[in-house]
Parts: C-alpha cells; structure tokens; sequence
C-alpha cells in the first residue's frame, strides 16, 4: 500500500490539530483590499523556505476569478537545477469581509491554510504575505524584480512584525527564468 509523503501528512495534520486558517499574532492584514486590483499575476521574490517549495525558483502566483466566486490559485515554480517545472493549482475565499486582504486557500482537498496580506502598496504593485503563524511568509513583485527600497522597507516590517527576515531566501528571477515564462 503506498502512502503520501509525509511532507503532505505533517501539515494536513496540523492543520486538522490547530487550524490553519488563521493569522498570525500581532498582525493585521490590510483593510481597503480590492480584489480585482489584486488579480493577475505576482513574482515571489523572497520566502521563507517550506517542502512544497524547496529547490524551486522563478516562482509565480497568477490569481483569476472563480465561477462560484472564489479565486483560482495557480502556482508554478522551476527547479533550475533538473528544469523540472512544478505547478499546483488551488483555490481560495475571503475570511470575513472581502475588502480585507484575509483568505483561506487550498492546494489539497478540503484543508486551507490562511493567507493574509499584511502589507500592499497603493499602485498594488508589492505586497507583503503571512500565513497563518510566523513560519510562512512571502514578499511579491508584480514584476520579476522589486525596487532596493521597497523590498528593504518590507524587510523591515516583517521584522517588525516579529517575522524571522534572515531565513527569507531569494527566488531568482532573473535571465535564468527566460525559458519559462
């Protein structure tokens, strides 16, 4: 009998222990939130590294409508070494209001993780992402790159929040990811 990695079992089983919807202590996520402004796609520039993405780089988010009014997840990142490609395909919904940045989302069955925008430029052009505790966090570009001086100042504030910012690792995304875009 073959069973699933214990990748997947130990977080599912965390999750069914303590709930994975939730927001990390001490933060707020971001109120104002526009949906349509935050669809599209999104460069992870950094992470705070977990299984389901190690060895990965050139990683996207593309986030679009749903027909039962969810948001489609589709993420896709390449391993540079093997120039395997991995793509997991979610969904997710609003955690109460939907003008605040705070959803559940789902790559596996019915469990869900919370995913919470705790901070987002005006222009909708960077923003700053935690899960449901401080060991998942994740700073998005809506380009490849992300300005020196927005990427220190989200730095700073996840630091501020208690996140811890010198495990964040860098995603490359530069010429290395031509073939896959």
């Amino acid at each position: 009998m073959s069973y699933p990695p214990l990748r997947i079992v130990l977080p599912v089983a965390t999750c069914l222990l303590v709930g994975c919807t939730g927001i990390p202590d001490g933060t707020r996520a971001v109120t104002g939130f526009e949906l349509d402004r935050y669809l599209g796609r999104w460069y992870e520039i950094a992470r705070l590294d977990h299984a389901f993405e190690e060895g990965l780089d050139c990683v996207t988010a593309d986030y679009t409508r749903r027909d039962d009014g969810g948001i489609r997840v589709v993420n896709r990142g390449v391993n540079l070494t093997t120039g395997e490609t991995d793509v997991a395909e979610g969904k997710a919904y609003f955690i109460g209001d939907e003008d605040v940045g705070r959803l559940k989302v789902s790559f596996f069955g019915p469990f869900y993780a919370g995913y919470n925008v705790l901070a987002l430029d005006d222009g909708y052009d960077w923003a700053l992402v935690a899960g449901p505790n401080r060991d998942y966090l994740w700073i998005l570009s809506r380009q490849p790159d992300l300005a020196p001086l927005a990427d220190q100042a989200l730095r700073a504030r996840a630091d501020e929040l208690g996140f811890p910012v010198n495990d964040l690792i860098e995603v490359e995304q530069g010429e290395a990811c031509a073939p896959w875009r």
